[in-house]
């Protein structure tokens, strides 16, 4: 008998659904020298946030339908600068079967879904318990997620971290410091640091701040960095929301 018997342990492991956010590179066509220029200059923009982070290439815009792409090369080039990729979304038969060959994962372009999948019937037994005219049982879910509440100063070098709900910071962010969250993060006080909300894929997380400085915000896996801040609403309070896959600034006396 195995220590995992005797412990009591009856399978290896369990499989279980996680929401994940992943950045997507949205490739219009392909070229090996110009392609590591672009993410080389992409990802000296903000270092910290693209450090081994999970990738997909995006292929619904891809320019070369009917040209063969080199995934490989593509996996290489990321990987040199500490970028994973994982999957491919879109693409004709061909570039898929190519993605397959290399290994990664096949998600349907964007706007499709994968083909639903018919239930399972339930067992006779069970569908004799059950009357047909028993009304349904509304199950509610169990309380939210309360919100995480930090008092002082988030300095340089450290990041918090809301990982469910909402992050609320009563002091500022400092440039350096990173704070994220599954939810919405307010920020009572300037924001100079990285702010990156809903990052497992809530698209309607927003980012609040009495002061935008930050070197980068981020919701749902879309960004921007502080060139692109400065020229809305830089240094005023605002909140920060995506719409269209873009992420729009509003003045908070505005919104």
């Amino acid at each position: 008998m195995t220590d995992n018997a005797k412990a009591g342990v009856t399978q290896v492991f369990q499989l279980k659904s996680a929401s994940l956010s992943i950045t997507a590179i949205e490739l219009y066509f392909f070229d090996n020298d110009e392609f590591e220029a672009t993410l080389r200059d992409k990802i000296s923009q903000a270092p910290g946030f693209f450090k081994d982070i999970p990738v997909i290439i995006a292929l619904e815009k891809y320019e070369g339908l009917d040209s063969e792409l080199d995934f490989f090369k593509i996996i290489g080039i990321c990987r040199r600068h500490n970028m994973h990729v994982v999957g491919v979304r879109g693409g004709t038969d061909d570039q898929r079967r190519l993605a397959r060959g290399a290994a990664l994962a096949l998600l349907p372009a964007a706007g499709q879904k994968e083909p639903a999948r018919e239930p399972d019937p339930a067992p006779k037994q069970a569908q004799e318990a059950s009357p047909a005219a028993q009304p349904a049982v509304e199950v509610k879910s169990s309380e939210a997620v309360p919100a995480r509440v930090v008092s002082q100063p988030v300095r340089s070098g450290q990041q918090v971290y809301a990982p469910e709900g909402d992050l609320i910071i009563l002091a500022p962010v400092q440039a350096g410091a990173e704070v994220l969250a599954g939810g919405n993060i307010h920020v009572y006080g300037p924001l100079r640091g990285r702010a990156l909300a809903g990052i497992h894929g809530a698209q309607n997380a927003r980012i609040f701040c009495q002061s935008l400085e930050a070197e980068l915000v981020s919701i749902a896996g879309h960004y921007k960095i502080s060139e692109d801040l400065q020229n809305d609403g830089w240094k005023s309070a605002v909140q920060i929301q995506q719409k269209d896959d873009l992420l729009v600034v509003t003045p908070l006396d505005k919104a």
